[in-house]
């Protein structure tokens, strides 16, 4: 489905006001909560074989609630984000899960118990609750159409500096561990007793840098229009793209949000138009997680070690693995705008059944050695082009301006849950099925997916956020 080109897109792209420089710093402060996310989700990677050394996790489901625990925090911040940006505005929920990083980090560095290690995971995770929806809907925003999914990918390019960052800070305070050395050498260790805790101090710097930031970007101009505070809405626009962009967007967002009647929030979500544009919206978050790729870094030491490295190689390929995912991000921050949302996603999602399927393949036959990494490699360059940034823009502008929180926080709700099914059941599926097995069912879900977003993903390249909830409109009807 291709909506057509509209005379806003021109105004857009030639009023000569428009300021595209500070329209990038807008979005790349709103996409600082996208970094903190990547590093808090990933750095447990890496610090993972110390402290299950430390706390003494000894079983697979221990093992898998540490891993996993962040996400009842991450389901409780996404499932709240939608009232409370609804009610409070995008800009102060920013500050907050800014301020909340911070304290998490900080707290999970000196748990003294495994209880409380959970309890701060647990509220780190509902700082990533709430930046992991608020900043790609804060983003799109502010964004104009031809710029908007280039602006939104940046919040993805900060997810993977994030896991980049934590790559490099955890095998940069790791030490070197002696080859034969025993689980209490292993303890006794700097790694084992402090190094893990500064791998996850350390996330207090970019949160109060982030938190600076929040103080200096402007509040999202269409949460002020829907809360009629035109005047405020116009100032912010005006800044971003001059007076004539300024009065076309708050027109055409009073054109879309009057169409037809006003109803409840909950009748919104529910009528058959809408419910089908959430359902596409919450296939796309879940088939984001239950791709497999997220096993690839939070697992990393398990299929690196199944693969025949040890623990110093073990780290220098997860920062490999970082490396790609950056550099395939920023491919995707040039194609979106350029090929569209459908082609990379198409692409995409096929390329990994493909992989998937040679992976575990490779591991029936026990292979070892440079072709896993070759694939890992090829899977991440796969996910970093497609799933990972393009679901954050097209969940961000699908959805009407009037129920986007609520839509949004309902999206993100169901990628946390598919993220902590994904997460915590990993170690009991490779226990059940080995590593062939768990890859082989997530070149299955691949393929599932690749056939639902053919049927019904439509191409929303170059359109305003009007536009785009006009169409829904149109299609309810």
């Amino acid at each position: 489905m291709i909506l057509p080109v509209s005379a806003s897109d021109v105004i857009e792209k030639r009023d000569g006001s428009f300021r595209p420089a500070y329209v990038w710093l807008t979005a790349a402060a709103g996409a600082l909560g996208g970094l903190l996310f990547g590093y808090d989700w990933v750095v447990i990677g890496g610090a993972k074989p110390f402290y299950e050394l430390y706390f003494h996790l000894d079983s697979p489901a221990l093992q898998g609630w540490a891993m996993s625990c962040a996400l009842i925090g991450c389901l409780i911040g996404a499932v709240s984000s939608g009232s409370l940006t609804n009610r409070f505005g995008r800009k102060r929920m920013l500050t907050l899960a800014a301020l909340v990083f911070a304290l998490s980090s900080l707290g999970t560095g000196m748990a003294p118990q495994f209880t409380a290690f959970v309890l701060w995971r647990m509220l780190g995770g509902y700082a990533i609750g709430l930046a992991s929806g608020i900043s790609p809907m804060y983003i799109a925003e502010i964004s104009p159409a031809h710029l908007r999914g280039r602006l939104v990918s940046l919040n993805q390019l900060a997810i993977v500096v994030g896991i980049l960052l934590a790559q490099v800070v955890n095998w940069m305070i790791a030490r070197p561990v002696p080859p034969g050395a025993t689980v209490f050498e292993i303890l006794s260790s700097w790694n084992g007793q402090w190094g893990w805790r500064w791998m996850f101090a350390v996330t207090a710097i970019p949160s109060l840098l982030f938190l600076a930031a929040t103080f200096l970007v402007p509040e999202s101009p269409r949460w002020l229009a829907a809360k009629g505070r035109d005047q405020q809405a116009f100032l912010v626009l005006e800044r971003l793209g001059g007076p004539t962009y300024a009065r076309q967007v708050l027109d055409d967002f009073k054109v879309a949000g009057g169409a037809g009647p006003q109803r409840s929030i909950l009748r919104e979500l529910s009528s058959p138009g809408m419910a089908k544009v959430l359902l596409l919206g919450v296939t796309l978050a879940v088939l984001q997680q239950w791709c497999g790729i997220n096993v690839i870094f939070n697992y990393a030491q398990e299929i690196f070690a199944a693969a025949g490295y040890q623990v110093s190689g073990i780290l220098f390929n997860i920062v490999i693995t970082g490396a790609v995912n950056l550099v395939f991000t920023l491919i995707a921050l040039a194609a979106i705008d350029r090929y569209g949302r459908r082609f990379l996603l198409l692409g995409g999602v096929a390329g990994l059944a493909l992989i998937y399927t040679i992976l575990g393949a490779f591991y029936h036959l026990h292979l070892q050695g440079k072709p896993m990494l070759v694939l890992v490699l090829a899977a991440i360059a796969c996910y970093s082009m497609s799933l990972a940034p393009v679901t954050w823009v097209v969940i961000a502008e699908i959805f009407p301006n009037r129920v986007r929180g609520s839509a949004m926080s309902v999206a993100v709700t169901a990628l946390w849950t598919a993220c902590f099914l994904l997460t915590y059941t990993f170690p009991l599926l490779n226990a059940a099925l080995g590593a062939a097995g768990v890859f082989w069912t997530y070149a299955a879900i691949c393929l599932a997916g690749l056939l639902f977003l053919y049927i019904r993903l439509p191409e929303t390249r170059e359109k305003t956020l009007e536009e785009i909830e006009t169409y829904v409109r149109s299609g309810r009807k």
